[in-house]
């Protein structure tokens, strides 16, 4: 990775007060640990020796099977242009793009840039600079255009001690392509913390495309002074939606190495009237399991979950009944989802009960947000539910060939990524009992 990533100055406000410990269940056993407190929030401002147009904030993310949208951030007045080539220095194409900028009460965005380049060469090192800053250059690699492929798998990432150490973990796993169900910088109505998200995320997301969908604190919608939801969110964070058929950033889908992904937005319209189910219906029909063997599907409010917090929103219980028969029809693979602060994994599961011929639903909120761990879980643990714990942590999703894949995940304890918890999953479009 180009940088180790650590805050480059200040430190703001420590957070409320440490927590004594967590609870965990595993195969219905209970057993109790104490992990260190809660770590200050991470403000990671421009640095003094850096223009008005260097790059800064710089993400990537899919585009198709061969281009990869470049996005940053420049203060003042620069080109949106990429240079880029396979070797460091040497930029024989080039790509130019848009640049926008929002307003939000009394803050004015930076010129926010991108350029979709390519096409290009699979499981490949590019070197790019972007607005011909020859004083920052930039690396990212493709993703395979086959299986094996790794994925990284975190939601609700904040902007913390914990956050970092996290991130570190990420580094470390050399995964291919990040997924993120929502809840990405906290900024909850401030938007500096926007911009310090993107400078603290931007040593990996520079380098590997980060695919993310929207949580509840994107919303930021404010009566009379800002009555839009979602503005800094699409502004800075563009995804492929036009490209799979949406007509929202909100959701969408891609396909990368066999896998189809569907992104969807647990807080925009899900009613079968609504254009995003209707989509979804579409979407989901246009599959060829025979190309894209595995399906997976992220959202943000789980539609499984057995920890106290966040029972009973209808952003869950609604859309879980509107939607769920879609995907158990399509057989979905896996669903992740964020929002409650902790770990979870389930059974195959289809209205509410064990169903081989269901999706695994993954809880993965547990990136490192500011508010803290969600540790009170509803007992007795039920059935359908195999592993539980108030951990920050990430996730890894190697999908191996079109029957096989490894889940992993990696409990954030004490700065060291704990293997905590595996399973082995298999393809519904290679199990004959669940042809549709």
């Amino acid at each position: 990775m180009r940088a180790p990533l650590r805050p480059r100055l200040a430190l703001l406000a420590l957070m409320a007060a440490a927590f004594a410990g967590a609870c965990f269940d595993r195969a219905g056993a209970a057993a109790a640990y104490h992990r260190p407190g809660q770590r200050p929030a991470v403000f990671i401002r421009d640095s003094d020796d850096e223009g008005s147009a260097s790059p800064q904030q710089v993400h990537t993310s899919l585009v198709g099977q061969d281009k990869m949208r470049i996005s940053w951030i420049t203060q003042g007045s620069a080109p949106p242009t990429v240079e880029y080539g396979k070797s460091p220095g040497v930029y024989p194409s080039s790509s130019t793009g848009s640049t926008t900028s929002y307003k939000y009460a009394l803050y004015n965005s930076g010129e926010i840039h991108e350029a979709v380049i390519g096409p290009l060469g699979p499981n490949t090192v590019y070197y790019y600079r972007c607005s011909s800053d020859s004083a920052r250059e930039f690396s990212f690699k493709t993703p395979p255009a086959q299986l094996p492929i790794k994925f990284a798998i975190v939601g609700d990432l904040g902007q913390t001690g914990w956050t970092n150490s996290t991130l570190q973990h990420i580094v470390q796993s050399n995964y291919d392509v990040l997924l993120l169900p929502g809840d990405l910088s906290y900024a909850d109505f401030y938007q500096p913390w926007w911009d310090s998200f993107g400078r603290l995320v931007e040593p990996l997301a520079s380098q590997r495309p980060w695919m993310v969908t929207q949580g509840n604190h994107e919303i930021e919608k404010m009566p009379v002074i800002h009555p839009d939801s979602f503005t800094s969110y699409n502004a800075r964070w563009r995804m492929p939606f036009e490209e799979s058929g949406s007509d929202s950033n909100l959701y969408y889908s891609f396909d990368v190495a066999g896998i189809h992904i569907i992104m969807l937005g647990s807080y925009t319209d899900f009613d079968p009237s609504s254009a995003q189910y209707k989509w979804l219906q579409a979407d989901l029909g246009k599959v060829d399991r025979t190309r894209t063997p595995w399906i997976v599907v992220l959202i943000h409010a789980p539609w499984y979950n057995s920890n106290t917090a966040h029972q009973g929103e209808k952003e869950s219980i609604k859309m879980k009944a509107s939607m769920e028969g879609l995907l158990y029809q399509a057989r979905v693979d896996v669903v992740f989802a964020g929002h409650v602060h902790a770990y979870e994994r389930f059974n195959r599961v289809y209205n509410g009960k064990a169903n081989d011929c269901g999706p695994v639903h993954i809880t993965i909120g547990d990136g490192g947000n500011r508010e803290g761990l969600a540790k009170r879980y509803m007992n007795p643990m039920p059935s359908i539910s195999v592993f539980r714990e108030a951990s920050f942590g990430h996730g890894q999703l190697e999908v191996v060939n079109a029957t096989h894949a490894l889940w992993t995940w990696h409990r954030n304890d004490n700065d060291e990524a704990v293997d905590a918890d595996s399973t082995w999953l298999t393809s519904l479009s290679s199990n004959p009992a669940c042809k549709s």
